[in-house]
């Protein structure tokens, strides 16, 4: 038995698609937006703009860690629990 809850409808993971947006255009916050957080992905793309692209490395990391989780796991804690940040 999992301990991730089992969502009440089947939700196709993102995981891959966000994990490579993350990592190559982790500062457009593009995988934010593929998951449905507008806010997130303006706040990437401000925090990007105020570092003079340091801002990147946030998203970078994050790809990282999408990729590292298993399918059920990503779309339990960045799909359905709209974790926000790592």
């Amino acid at each position: 038995m999992s301990p991730y809850p089992t969502p009440s409808f089947p939700e196709q993971s993102q995981r891959v698609l966000c994990g490579i947006m993350g990592i190559l255009l982790g500062g457009l916050g593009i995988h934010r937006f593929i998951l449905g957080d507008v806010g997130g992905g303006i706040l990437r793309i401000v925090i990007t703009v105020f570092t003079c692209g340091i801002g990147n490395l946030i998203g970078f990391i994050e790809g990282i860690v999408y990729l590292t989780k298993s399918d059920e796991q990503f779309v339990a804690e960045y799909q359905v629990g709209k974790k926000a940040w790592f």
